[in-house]
């Protein structure tokens, strides 16, 4: 059963494969903001993070967030950016780390087909750990404020809501079209899960109905909003040169209440 889901995904993800992201990097490329790359370690693993800082006098809440399936690209960099922009500190791992040809990561990958299917592949207990890790650094930044959220998109967006059954200690996770962790482990969910759901993607938004209904016989707040006539990855799709009227109005729209309910953590 999980090898049909994992080869569902697949399917999904080459026939939305991502565009050339030109306009991601020239955007990321104009940004004023700082940013860099750092490692964080656990056991023997090493996981390169992307971190952006916003220009802001005060110390600012951390968000850790997690790549699509199409690995840390221009666009999740370029995302980490406007998020930045907003005065919150961003650590993005890149997931694939060392486990891309020669020891590479995202971008070691010669196509996009090969680097869905390995972030498809890679180990739940090693993303978990990665995720703890990234969270750790995050918490340790001077300029952090203390509180730490998890968002993610697609693939990402599901790891978010699973990662929050994990760490009791993100203040709140950001499902952006990831499908919900197993009813069981909702129990163990100690923040907010606010989700973002596009109305023509059947395969991710038809889970959200049961969904609400597990977290609720939990005890546990989930607010999930569904975008009627956007497409998946509306928060990519929404932003690049072509983009349908009603994909670009909900990644706004999305973007709006994302920056709304960051502001209440």
């Amino acid at each position: 059963m999980k090898r049909l889901f994992l080869l569902s995904v697949l399917f999904l993800c080459a026939a939305l494969a991502a565009p050339a992201q030109d306009w991601a990097k020239t955007k990321l490329d104009k940004s004023p903001r700082h940013q860099e790359w750092v490692k964080v370690k656990h056991d023997s693993r090493e996981v390169q993070c992307f971190v952006v800082y916003p220009e802001v006098k005060d110390k600012a809440t951390t968000i850790v967030l997690i790549h699509e399936i199409f690995g840390l690209s221009d666009w999740a960099r370029e995302m980490a950016d406007e998020l930045a922009a907003e005065g919150y500190i961003v650590v993005e791992p890149d997931l694939l780390s060392g486990m891309g040809p020669n020891g590479g990561g995202s971008d070691s990958f010669a196509d996009q087909s090969s680097t869905t299917k390995a972030v498809s592949m890679l180990p739940p207990d090693q993303v978990t750990a990665d995720l703890n890790a990234a969270a750790d650094y995050a918490a340790k930044i001077p300029a952090c404020n203390g509180k730490i959220v998890v968002a993610g998109f697609c693939w990402g967006g599901g790891q978010s809501f699973h990662f929050a059954t994990n760490n009791k200690d993100v203040k709140a996770a950001f499902v952006f079209y990831g499908t919900p962790p197993k009813a069981g482990d909702m129990a163990k969910i100690n923040c907010p899960v606010y989700g973002f759901y596009a109305g023509n993607d059947a395969r991710v938004t038809t889970t959200v109905p049961k969904a609400t209904d597990q977290m609720k016989a939990a005890g546990k707040t989930y607010e999930p909003v569904i975008y009627d006539g956007a497409g998946h990855g509306f928060m990519r799709a929404g932003e690049a040169p072509g983009a349908s009227d009603a994909n670009k109005k909900t990644r706004d729209d999305a973007f709006q209440r994302w920056l709304e309910l960051l502001k209440k953590i």
